[in-house]
C-alpha cells in the first residue's frame, strides 16, 4: 500500500516537473516568441539551436531538460531504495512519467518535446554503465550520420536491449525501459518521414541562427 502511494505521488510530481520546458520558457522570455512556431516546431534543444543559434541560453535549455528530470528521478530512486530496495524500478518509473510530462505537458496544452534528454537523464539512475555505452553510441551515430533524430532513437533502442546483460533482472524495469524507448522513437516519426523525403536537417556544432 505504501509503495502504491509513493509511486502515485512520484507519477504526479514527475509528470508536472517533466512538463516544464526550457525551450518554451527561454523563447518566450528572451525572444517573445514560441519555439513551437519556429523551425521544426519541436520545443527542444536541437530546434532551439537551429532557430536562435549556439549561445549560452541554448545550452542552458539542454541542461534544464536534464536537471529537471534528474531531480525527480533521484528523489524517487532514493525513497524506493530506502523503503523498498527498488531504486532501479523507482528511477525508471519516475523517469517515464517525466518523459510523458515532457512530451504532453499540461502547462503548454499538451504540446511538448520528444523526451530524449529526459530519457538520458533517467538511465543514469538505472545503470551508469548503460548511460556511458548509450552516450558513446549516440555520439558515434550523431557525428557519423549527422542526424540527431537517428542518433537519439538508436541510443534509446539500445538501452532496453542491453539492460538484461547488465544484470538488471527486474522485469518491470525492462518493461518501463521499453516503453520509454518506444515513446522517444514514436515522437520522432516526423523526422523519419523527413529522412525518407530527404528533408531532414543535419546537426552541426557550429553556431548558425536561422534567418
Amino acid at each position: 500500500m505504501m509503495m502504491a502511494v509513493v509511486l502515485a505521488v512520484s507519477a504526479v510530481v514527475s509528470y508536472l516537473m517533466g512538463g516544464l520546458n526550457g525551450a518554451i520558457v527561454a523563447s518566450r522570455l528572451f525572444h517573445r516568441e514560441d519555439i513551437r512556431e519556429k523551425g521544426s516546431g519541436n520545443p527542444g534543444f536541437t530546434n532551439y539551436k537551429r532557430v536562435y543559434g549556439n549561445g549560452l541560453v541554448t545550452w542552458l535549455v539542454l541542461i534544464f531538460d536534464v536537471v529537471k528530470t534528474m531531480f525527480v528521478v533521484s528523489i524517487t530512486a532514493w525513497v524506493m531504495w530506502a523503503y523498498f530496495d527498488q531504486w532501479q524500478f523507482g528511477a525508471q518509473f519516475s523517469g517515464l512519467c517525466a518523459m510523458l510530462g515532457h512530451c504532453f505537458p499540461v502547462w503548454y496544452r499538451f504540446k511538448g518535446g520528444k523526451a530524449f534528454m529526459a530519457g538520458f537523464a533517467t538511465i543514469w539512475f538505472v545503470d551508469w554503465r548503460m548511460t556511458l555505452m548509450a552516450m558513446a553510441l549516440f555520439l558515434l551515430v550523431l557525428f557519423t550520420l549527422k542526424y540527431m533524430s537517428v542518433a537519439s532513437c538508436t541510443a534509446s533502442l539500445f538501452c532496453p536491449i542491453i539492460l538484461p546483460f547488465l544484470g538488471v533482472a527486474n522485469i518491470w524495469v525492462e518493461i518501463l525501459a521499453i516503453a520509454g524507448a518506444a515513446l522517444i522513437i514514436l515522437r520522432h516519426h516526423e523526422n523519419f518521414a523527413k529522412l525518407l523525403r530527404g528533408e531532414e536537417s543535419k546537426f552541426s556544432l557550429k553556431s548558425k541562427k536561422a534567418s
